[in-house]
């Protein structure tokens, strides 16, 4: 089979994130919510998804893409027989007015670098998920589009009509596409996009600088870094899992999930990403998303919600044709009916450092407490109860190890959170707890094979179980995590050190791809366990399976690398992150920050 890469480079403001192909088309997205409805989604459906392309009249020749450096301003280079251009895409982002300004605007700079290339360009948006087609009039410099909820309008100093006809123009000096969604632009064209974009450049490049990032691949943490910052909505301060639905895990699996939504359990481990390089706003933004969260008619908080914090996330089928004729296409996701309960402990481990971390200044922690209070008797009501697991099994419940492990550290998170505030009741309800929990991660283990399986009661290995090493339930430097660790890679690593998060039968059948993060806590366990050598190797190994402009997929293919799954996938990005960090501390030498 034909190896699969997702050929996209990313923007975003924190309001709204576009894929661009290498071609130029923006291919995915989404206005005015990373939720809604798709503006342009080829990607998806190639005769309903639109187009937005500034092709050249002869065909491509070659085209390179690549990002200013530090920054999520993303520049295509297309070479043509009448010479080479360049498109600059950027989603406007930088301080303004004690605020961050983070309008819905994508920005095109088109400019010629040699000859003088003819270029033709499209601009064709759609909504409601390809069923409507705007209507279009113009005037002296601008396309106006309507039938959407609020009109979106072209601004350009391109020929009005050369883009309507299709008909192609020289590209003799710099021009601009302005496009967007309510608000249009109303300043001086030129002078406006070059300030717009030398003030976005300046915002991420200062946001660069202000990281606090060790020299071990420092390029691939910071380019993983500028890539979670855009799965933030700041209005709301949810973060979600990725900015697309339905890539499929494998071709043909059936595996194809809407993840433009906010997962209690992927905000850990973005959280702790961000914590590793020194930038807590995103913490302090999702605190809020949490406090604003209500729990469903059984007193419970769900697996996802919407980013506006929304608990209904209805799954439907749509009739796209899908990712390379991959379908189902989906929109929503039925998991936010599952029990998924290890979604407690990391709420807690989440909040921890608002609590234990001295550089928080915070006036509501306090009056919090009764909420820390009331998840850790959520845990204490729930310990004898099976769930659908992290994987989200739809058809089966178990007692999970990893959910235990995650009631074991959010029980330790709440002990700490109560000695702080001298508050003896949660002291005493977290000590009871974390025994509870561990008796019940002991349950998981086998002592034959001398390792911990995926639930009580089952033989099946897991992935996540490396958490119980990186997470420091079992001693890194015991016999235990050394033999728990080889049971794993016997059963789940591939010789280029991806891993499966586990190889048992679910309600698709086996699993026919690696699972990055699963990779990344696999190289954490290595740097936990003494064994850097290793855990150097395979995470530079890893991060060959980046696409061009170094972002990366959730699943990964063994036999040929193609990479799968929703792209870019923001817990591979925080595997990445996390386990530099873990290498970077383990490596302790001089030059390090």
């Amino acid at each position: 089979m034909e190896k699969n890469t997702y050929d996209y480079g990313l923007i975003g403001n924190c309001s709204y994130q576009a894929h661009i192909k290498m071609d130029t088309n923006v291919a995915w997205m989404c206005w005015p919510r990373f939720d809604s409805s798709f503006i342009f989604g080829s990607m998806m459906d190639e005769e309903k998804g639109g187009e937005f392309s500034i092709l050249p009249a002869r065909g491509i020749l070659q085209s390179k893409q690549f990002y200013k450096e530090n920054t999520n301003v993303l520049c295509t280079d297309i070479e043509t027989e009448d010479g080479w251009y360049r498109v600059t895409d950027f989603a406007p982002r930088f301080s303004q007015n004690d605020r961050y300004y983070k309008p819905l605007m994508l920005i095109r700079k088109v400019e010629p670098l040699a000859g003088n290339p003819k270029i033709i360009i499209k601009c064709e948006p759609r909504a409601d998920y390809g069923n409507v087609v705007p209507k279009h009039y113009y005037a002296s410099n601008h396309i106006e589009y309507t039938g959407l909820e609020y009109d979106l309008r072209l601004t350009t100093n391109l020929s009005i009509n050369s883009i309507l006809e299709n008909s192609s123009i020289v590209l003799n000096e710099a021009k601009y596409l302005v496009l967007t969604y309510g608000a249009p632009l109303e300043a001086s064209l030129t002078s406006t996009v070059e300030s717009f974009l030398e003030k976005t450049v300046s915002y991420w490049q200062g946001w660069v600088k202000n990281m606090s990032v060790s020299n071990f691949h420092q390029e691939l943490v910071i380019r993983s870094a500028l890539a979670l910052k855009i799965h933030q909505f700041e209005d709301t301060g949810a973060i979600i899992a990725a900015g697309t639905t339905s890539l499929p895990e494998a071709p043909g699996s059936g595996r194809n999930w809407d993840y433009r939504y906010c997962w209690l359990r992927d905000t850990y481990y973005t959280l702790t990403a961000f914590s590793s390089i020194g930038h807590f706003e995103e913490m302090e933004k999702y605190f809020h998303f949490f406090l604003n969260l209500e729990e469903n008619e059984n007193g419970r908080y769900q697996p996802l919600y919407s980013i506006t914090g929304q608990p209904k996330i209805e799954e439907i089928i749509t009739d796209l044709k899908g990712y390379k004729g991959n379908t189902p296409v989906r929109i929503g996701n039925q998991a936010y009916t599952h029990i998924q309960n290890d979604v407690y402990g990391q709420i807690l481990v989440s909040l921890l450092p608002l609590y234990s971390d001295h550089r928080f200044i915070y006036g509501e922690k306090a009056d919090s407490l009764r909420i820390i209070f009331n998840i850790l008797q959520k845990i204490d009501k729930l310990m004898d109860e099976p769930d659908a697991g992290l994987w989200e099994f739809r058809n089966k419940q178990q007692f999970h190890s990893y959910t235990y492990l995650f009631h074991w550290a959010g029980s330790h998170a709440a002990l700490k959170i109560g000695r702080l505030f001298d508050n003896q009741a949660m002291v005493k309800q977290a000590e009871k707890l974390i025994k509870k929990a561990s008796a019940k991660i002991e349950e998981c283990f086998d002592p034959e094979r001398k390792v911990y399986t995926q639930a009580i009661g089952t033989p099946n290995l897991d992935a996540s179980t490396l958490q119980l090493i990186a997470m420091n339930y079992i001693d890194p430097a015991s016999p235990k995590a050394a033999e728990h660790l080889k049971a794993l890679e016997k059963d789940l690593k591939t010789p280029e050190g991806l891993f499966y998060r586990y190889k048992h039968q679910d309600d698709f059948g086996e699993p026919e791809t690696t699972f990055l993060i699963c990779a990344f806590w696999y190289v954490e366990a290595l740097a936990c366990v003494g064994r850097i050598s290793e855990a150097i190797e395979i995470f530079e190994k890893l991060s060959g399976y980046a696409n061009h402009v170094g972002l990366l997929s959730e699943d990964v293919d063994e036999k040929n690398g193609s990479q799968w799954g929703n792209f870019p996938q923001a817990y591979s990005h925080v595997g990445l992150v996390n386990a530099a960090y873990r290498i970077s501390h383990k490596l302790d030498k001089p030059n390090f920050m």
